[in-house]
């Protein structure tokens, strides 16, 4: 019987000294050693064997990149504006035994940190540079959050303003500042537009005036031609007649007759007052000076055919 007790307390002084030596690291995890209370070394993730009843793990440390959300609190802007701001931080600890005993409470002392340095930061500026500069805040904050928390062994990663919250008034003045500024661009977009559309009308009518001037020029020089033309034929008509009178051909006269004839006789037709026209009852002769007319140019015609052809030289080659 106390032979068998004392096998059971090995057993159990056995499992008390193997839970108490050996100790697994998780991954992700440093465990700091204390030896007689005194720190000694940080082992890594693994197993590992301590001394027992004389060393025993101080401080089990995360060593992943960790969330701190910086609680919400109200600044004070240059200008006297208050605003409502939180903040999240990035943070891994990169040193397990600095990390443990250069701080105590290493989350607490990062969370005031950031906020002490929030309200320095958001305190030096504007409430407008505050609003559109949130990228230049996270920069400082990161930079001088990142210097202080170095000595307990911890890298500040990434520093970003979650929420920026003006009280109502100020909230409700930059809307109608904003609906001003909107309303405004909106009416210079439409002047310029007016404008432009007032400087392409008046180019329209510059380049339809010109037009339009070519056009009558084009049709003046066309009408100079035509009377030209009329005059030149008019005149060849006068002297071919001339010289068939001087011939002695009667019917030569009946053309100047005929033409007078026919210009009376056109006035009295297209005359606004004349609402009746009186045809003369010796139309028929009216139709034999015209063909007296025909039959002269038909001579002239003939008599001119034979001296173009006696003029032509032949081609001896």
């Amino acid at each position: 019987m106390g032979f068998e007790l004392f096998v059971a307390v090995l057993v159990v002084l056995a499992v008390f000294l193997l839970f108490n030596t050996v100790k697994i690291v998780p991954q992700g995890y440093e465990f700091t050693i204390e030896r007689f209370g005194k720190y000694t070394k940080t082992i890594k993730p693994g197993l590992h064997v301590l001394a027992p009843f004389i060393d025993r793990i101080g401080r089990r440390m995360n060593m992943m990149e960790q969330v701190l959300d910086i609680p919400a609190q109200e600044v004070i802007t240059r200008d006297n504006a208050q605003v409502s701001t939180d903040a999240v931080a990035f943070i891994q600890v990169m040193d397990a035994a600095a990390a443990a005993y250069e701080v105590h409470n290493l989350t607490r002392a990062i969370s005031n940190l950031s906020m002490t340095n929030i309200r320095t930061v958001i305190g030096s500026l504007d409430l407008d540079e505050v609003l559109s500069n949130r990228d230049d805040i996270n920069e400082r904050l990161l930079r001088v959050i990142d210097a202080a928390t170095q000595p307990w062994g911890v890298k500040v990663t990434r520093v970003e303003i979650k929420d920026l919250e003006p009280p109502a008034d100020i909230t409700e003045a930059m809307a109608r500042q904003m609906k001003a500024e909107r309303l405004k661009r909106a009416e210079i977009l439409t002047a310029e537009g007016e404008k432009q559309s007032a400087v392409l009308r008046a180019e329209g009518e510059k380049q339809s005036a010109i037009l339009e001037a070519e056009g009558r020029k084009e049709a003046a020089f066309r009408d100079a031609e035509a009377r030209e033309r009329e005059a030149e034929a008019e005149a060849n008509a006068t002297r071919m007649v001339s010289e068939a009178i001087a011939k002695g051909d009667v019917q030569a006269i009946n053309y100047f007759v005929a033409q007078d004839y026919v210009k009376a006789f056109e006035k009295l037709a297209i005359s606004p007052q004349q609402k009746t026209v009186i045809v003369p009852a010796d139309m028929s002769a009216l139709v034999g000076t015209i063909a007296g007319v025909g039959a002269l140019a038909k001579e002239a015609f003939e008599n001119n055919a034979p001296r173009r052809s006696a003029g032509s030289v032949p081609n001896t080659q």
